[in-house]
């Protein structure tokens, strides 16, 4: 018998899906535009205005999440501080029906001769 017939030849490892690898290097590409796109999405829902050119200096690696796509809560504690605050009004009555005591200046004189 010769060693010959005993050794074993596993087959080469099949390489992985060669459209997987494309598509994650699409991916990559392409991340740092949809994380802008996203960006500018959720300030324009938020009522913010971003300055032309705003989003090209943001470090969009920042703002991908785990997976490679663009994290939602990160884009929205980097909207944060950008967010307009609530008006603040003072507390005033204005028109409108107020119950309470009538408003009188002066007293009452009456012109009914008989309470004079």
């Amino acid at each position: 018998m010769s060693d010959h017939q005993t050794e074993t030849h596993s087959p080469a490892p099949m390489p992985a899906d060669p459209a997987d690898s494309v598509r994650a290097e699409v991916q990559r590409e392409y991340a740092t535009k949809l994380v802008q796109a996203e960006l500018r999405a959720q300030a324009a829902q938020a009522g913010i205005k971003l300055g032309e050119g705003f989003t090209d200096y943001l470090d969009a690696s920042k703002l991908l999440g785990e997976d490679g796509t663009p994290s939602a809560e990160a884009i929205a504690k980097a909207l944060e501080p950008l967010k307009p605050a609530e008006p603040e009004f003072p507390q005033i009555k204005g028109m409108g029906y107020y119950p309470g005591p009538p408003f009188r200046s002066t007293p009452r004189v009456s012109l009914d001769v008989r309470k004079r």
